[in-house]
């Protein structure tokens, strides 16, 4: 699961802007390493809290527990409303322009006109088949839905590996691309701003941990896994390195087939991927690559709307969401309702297009989401110094503090380089407290 949920679309995507960003492959290189670090020490942290706390919801538990309900209600709407709904609907998006790639542009062709609706396209209508058929395997039992996840990740391994030792071993590459600069590069659609400095560096890493997002979601689930106390530690842990190590061989890979100036010339519109699969495997790669990224994609969806209905679930067993989706399925024992709304939510956000948008705005306040997470700790340490912990986190009180302060770092970093997105993401949070007052007033 968190090797399938964090391989998305950002090792396919994020090459060309992060090039622009930092400018060398070395540096483009050592943010995936640092961004891969720095989402270990958040890792190493949330193993013992996944450990103290190994009930469904996961990360909207550590921080209801430690901060109480409002900020727990604020990190559950964020993720229902607007992250996790937005991200389905976006990977749902994405799985259907690859399908359509493939398909010469038949699922473009397709179109639904419906009364009081309008005409809806192609891409919209199997973005939204994608999402309900995801969510019906999800129905089933958590192991079928388990099991579903680990064939696709395990073909997306052999795939993602494939292009990175493919660039090595059979495209006509150069070492001598590592020396040189992408400064000259086109760099179509990345702001001046975040080219160079400090702040390239932080918006590469903003890339980069948009890579790696989705290792802390495995908690979620915790309340459902055998053996949480040895489980979630090999798996967050595990899951983070095998990545990481991914990461770095296909970036690698990239610059050994093309110089970066190319790469940062690259169109927005073409994964990085797709160009240097062409340079070995000629015009079948465009194919090829939209497979992959197809399947790529269709893992992160099927693991993303199995995970993320747990919060909902775990905010309506607190009383502040609606009561009906407490109630988990009596044959498969998971919450099928909750899954239902989220599948709902996510279809409606794919046909208004507003998911690209609501995402953008919420990295940031996820990041700041993700930081008190991670800070909690340190309170349950001090508040529940007896309790049994299978797993303590290594290096405390270095580690942790070391996560907090490279979060914070781009925390002010967004807000000096992005505030629009930075006081959009802030304000949809913010949006969530008047029906936190009314949930908790008709609660009592």
């Amino acid at each position: 699961m968190v090797v399938g949920n964090v391989i998305g679309t950002g090792v396919f995507l994020k090459a060309r802007v992060m090039t622009c960003n930092v400018d060398t492959p070395g540096m483009v290189i050592a943010v995936w390493v640092i961004a891969g670090v720095m989402s270990l020490l958040g890792a190493l942290t949330y193993a013992e809290l996944a450990t103290i706390f190994p009930r469904a919801g996961g990360e909207y538990v550590f921080i209801r527990q430690a901060y109480g309900r409002l900020w727990g209600f604020l990190y559950g709407w964020t993720r229902f409303f607007v992250a996790t709904t937005g991200a389905i609907a976006a990977l749902a998006t994405g799985l259907a322009i690859f399908l359509n790639a493939l398909s010469g542009g038949a699922v473009e062709a397709l179109r639904l006109t419906l009364p009081g609706v309008g005409s809806i396209g192609g891409i919209a209508l199997v973005a939204v088949a994608a999402v309900w058929a995801v969510t019906l395997v999800n129905c089933a039992d958590i192991s079928t839905g388990g099991r579903v996840a680990s064939v696709l990740t395990a073909m997306k391994l052999v795939l993602v590996a494939g292009v990175g030792i493919g660039a090595f071993l059979l495209a006509d590459g150069s070492w001598s691309n590592y020396a040189l600069s992408g400064a000259g590069g086109t760099c179509e659609g990345v702001d001046a701003a975040a080219r160079g400095g400090m702040a390239g560096i932080g918006a590469a890493m903003m890339a980069a941990l948009w890579g790696y997002n989705g290792w802390n979601e495995v908690t979620f689930v915790a309340g459902e896994i055998k053996d949480p106390g040895r489980a979630l530690p090999l798996a967050i842990i595990g899951g983070i390195l095998t990545v990481a190590a991914l990461y770095v061989t296909v970036n690698a890979g990239y610059f050994y087939v093309l110089p970066p100036v190319a790469i940062a010339s690259v169109s927005a519109a073409s994964p990085v991927a797709t160009v240097v699969a062409t340079e070995f495997l000629g015009p079948a790669a465009t194919s090829l690559m939209s497979g992959l990224l197809a399947v790529s994609v269709m893992t992160a969806l099927q693991i993303v709307a199995l995970v993320g209905a747990r919060i909902p679930y775990a905010m309506a067993q607190d009383g502040v969401f609606f009561r009906s989706l407490a109630r988990l399925s009596p044959r498969t024992r998971v919450p099928v309702r909750a899954l239902m709304a989220q599948a709902v939510w996510a279809s409606v956000l794919v046909l208004s297009g507003s998911f690209d948008t609501l995402t953008d705005y919420t990295i940031f306040a996820v990041l700041i989401f993700m930081g008190l997470g991670t800070s909690s700790v340190f309170i349950f340490r001090r508040r529940l110094p007896d309790v049994e912990r299978p797993y303590r986190t290594w290096g405390y009180p270095v580690v942790p503090l070391l996560f907090l302060l490279t979060a914070g770092w781009l925390v002010l970093n967004t807000l000096q380089t992005s505030p629009r997105q930075a006081f959009s993401g802030l304000g949809l949070v913010a949006l969530g407290v008047p029906f936190y007052w009314w949930w908790t007033r008709r609660d009592g």
